[in-house]
């Protein structure tokens, strides 16, 4: 099976972490293709944090699927997880519900028919817009159906060892696994996947019968607050008691399928069950004791399977989202920020970085700069002599092996221009279209622009702070413009001559900064002396206070030809 990229291409971690799971592959002897593995617990909106845990494998099955590696990217759903707790926003009576597995939580908002199923819809919608292949499983019909039957017998048979090696670390941890507090591979990622590890501590709890790494739902209130009494190793009959309503229960793990493993053993029968060869996880998971190191030692002592060749990634944290969050005091989420990156643009966020590297996402003016160097680094990518790792990671960002190229405008507009002419003709498309035309970019639609176009449209609406946005003036300033000294007149003079038919950008442009140059007597061409600089700073002054009211604003250029001659006349008081 080993298919190592071509000596003398680019390599990144991509291709070193693919290298990785092939030789994992290699050494399980596992049939079928090689598995790359994510999870995430659909307990509330996945957030840009948690979509690292999900590109790590994806990116890595692409490049396997470019070598023509059999591969799946594997992600779990984590459903049968107990609905921990009820957010904001939701109907405190929904209290009642806690306990209870993600799957059989009603939807309180009614457009599904669970708790689940609400929140793994926008997940899926992010998949396909990301052009990401996934093959995915859920949790709760994995341990419903009795397909993990004989793994849970295997760790109850296996419960002293399990005990054992969770022994070690008891006595060396200082703190909590950061895993069992957040429920994420990730410290930040508390709200996706807490549910998968909220019952971790029950690894140490006193029952009946000691350690036990089967936790069962009550088949009275469909709750996990539950406690083993008993257990019958010949007749694998398992008794609990249920501290709601003081109820006593009973159920068989050879015969019936009504509680799930704990998290720390459940992880690693996964891997094992679902033969799973690259599974990334969060920094947190480098400390003794966490889940991701108990598992690894689990998985080959308990289920005899190699453990996943793997590497921690770091944190993703977030910038100026006040506006970015779908829920109170939540963390923007990838619907989020589709709405101002374009697809590729978003991939590239997390592909260019090694992924120990922790990052910031900022969704203020940074959107700009983002923009200018995907624009820069596409051009480089179209030079293969100039082929290096850089591009490599535009390649990954811009397409996948099995979707092809993700959505980019026909005619590729500098983010900057298309978001200042919006700022300037309040979000109106058709006249954003029509300006960026004169502005040399020809097209013949509006849809050639996109999905640039609307992104630009939204950030500039959305993100840019109103002490920053463009108020043109509806009228001009009488009393400023009666004030002008013979300079200024001059200036305005010289200004309103050039701007006769068409206005084009590179023309206005050359006139902007030419004016000072024309009223000391000096070509437009000419280089600028420290004098004409000074007038040319005082000259913008002007124009931003006569036809904005402000200090600054969009670039001039851009700004009279947004106005158009006539507008831009009469409020310089022609």
């Amino acid at each position: 099976m080993s298919r190592s990229t071509p000596l003398g291409e680019p390599h990144d971690w991509v291709t070193r972490a693919a290298d990785d799971a092939i030789r994992h592959h290699e050494k399980t002897g596992a049939p079928g293709p090689v598995t790359c593995s994510s999870g995430i617990s659909p307990s509330g909106l996945v957030h840009l944090g948690n979509l690292r845990e999900f590109l790590m494998p994806h990116f890595v099955a692409d490049e396997l699927r470019r070598r023509g590696v059999p591969v799946r990217h594997l992600h779990v759903w984590d459903d049968y997880d107990r609905f921990r707790k009820v957010p904001h926003g939701v109907d405190p009576s929904f209290a009642e519900h806690i306990g209870r597995p993600l799957v059989d939580v009603p939807d309180p908002w009614g457009c599904h028919d669970s708790w689940s199923t609400h929140f793994k819809q926008p997940v899926l919608e992010t998949f396909a817009a990301l052009g990401a292949e996934v093959e995915t499983i859920s949790q709760a019909e994995r341990y419903r159906s009795g397909v993990y039957r004989d793994e849970v017998l295997r760790a109850v048979r296996h419960r002293h060892e399990i005990d054992a090696v969770l022994a070690k670390y008891r006595t060396r941890k200082v703190g909590p696994d950061p895993a069992d507090e957040t429920g994420d591979h990730a410290a930040q990622d508390a709200e996706a996947m807490a549910d998968s590890v909220a019952n971790d501590d029950q690894d140490a709890d006193e029952t009946g019968v000691g350690y036990f790494p089967f936790k069962p739902y009550c088949s009275d209130c469909g709750r996990d607050t539950t406690t083993v009494t008993a257990y019958d190793d010949e007749t694998t009959d398992l008794t609990y008691v249920c501290s709601v309503g003081d109820f006593h229960g009973t159920t068989n793990l050879a015969t019936q399928d009504e509680g799930k493993l704990v998290w720390k053993a459940d992880w690693p029968m996964r891997w094992a069950f679902e033969h799973v060869d690259f599974e990334p996880a969060g920094m947190d998971h480098a400390t003794p004791g966490s889940s991701f190191t108990v598992g690894h030692e689990l998985v080959e002592t308990v289920w005899d399977y190699p453990r996943p060749a793997w590497f921690g990634y770091g944190f993703v944290g977030f910038a100026g989202v006040q506006k970015m969050s779908s829920s109170a005091g939540g963390a923007p989420t990838a619907q989020d920020a589709l709405r101002v990156l374009e697809p590729g643009i978003l991939r590239w966020l997390y592909v260019r970085r090694q992924p120990k590297q922790a990052f910031d996402i900022d969704f203020g003016q940074e959107v700009v700069r983002l923009y200018d160097e995907w624009d820069a680094l596409a051009r480089k990518a179209n030079d293969p002599e100039k082929r290096d790792v850089q591009t490599l990671a535009y390649e990954r960002a811009s397409s996948t092996e099995t979707a092809g190229p993700l959505p980019t405008p026909d005619v590729v507009v500098p983010f900057r221009m298309l978001s200042s002419v919006a700022d300037v003709t309040a979000g109106s498309a058709e006249q954003i279209s029509r300006l960026v035309g004169t502005m040399g970019y020809p097209h013949d639609s509006v849809e050639q622009l996109e999905p640039r176009l609307s992104r630009a449209m939204a950030w500039t609406e959305e993100f840019v702070p109103a002490a920053d946005r463009t108020t043109v003036r509806s009228e001009p300033d009488a009393v400023a413009i009666e004030a002008l000294s013979s300079q200024e007149r001059e200036w305005l003079s010289l200004l309103l001559r050039g701007l006769q038919g068409d206005l084009e950008l590179d023309a206005i442009t050359s006139l902007v900064y030419g004016v000072p140059k024309l009223a000391r007597g000096m070509p437009l061409d000419e280089k600028p002396t420290d004098e004409v600089k000074a007038d040319q700073k005082e000259f913008f002054r002007l124009l931003y206070h006569l036809l904005v009211d402000a200090e600054r604003g969009p670039r001039l250029p851009t700004l009279i030809v947004a106005l158009g001659a006539d507008r831009v006349r009469r409020l310089l008081g022609d």
